[in-house]
């Protein structure tokens, strides 16, 4: 299953590190030296949640990130779902 928010569609983006080494010259070191710039994904924080919806009177399973889950909790699981045309 792809990582995509049901809700909010957030899905994953890319990014990188700089890998460094050595001491700072504030710490008292020489500086540090840059090494390789790595790339890393940086992956939205998704969890599979069963949300009952009174209205339908029934649970739908979603694939949800934290953020949108407090929006379903703010907003009401029917209204969310239904404009995010899960319903």
């Amino acid at each position: 299953m792809s990582r995509v928010c049901s809700i909010t569609k957030a899905k994953p983006s890319k990014g990188s590190v700089i890998h460094r080494r050595g001491l700072a010259k504030k710490k008292g070191g020489i500086g540090q030296h840059v090494t390789k710039v790595v790339s890393r994904d940086f992956l939205p924080n998704l969890q599979t949640k069963r949300i009952w919806v009174a209205e339908e009177k029934r649970f739908i399973t979603v694939k949800l990130t934290a953020r949108a889950l407090k929006t379903v909790t703010k907003n009401g699981a029917y209204a969310t779902l239904k404009k995010a045309g899960l319903l």
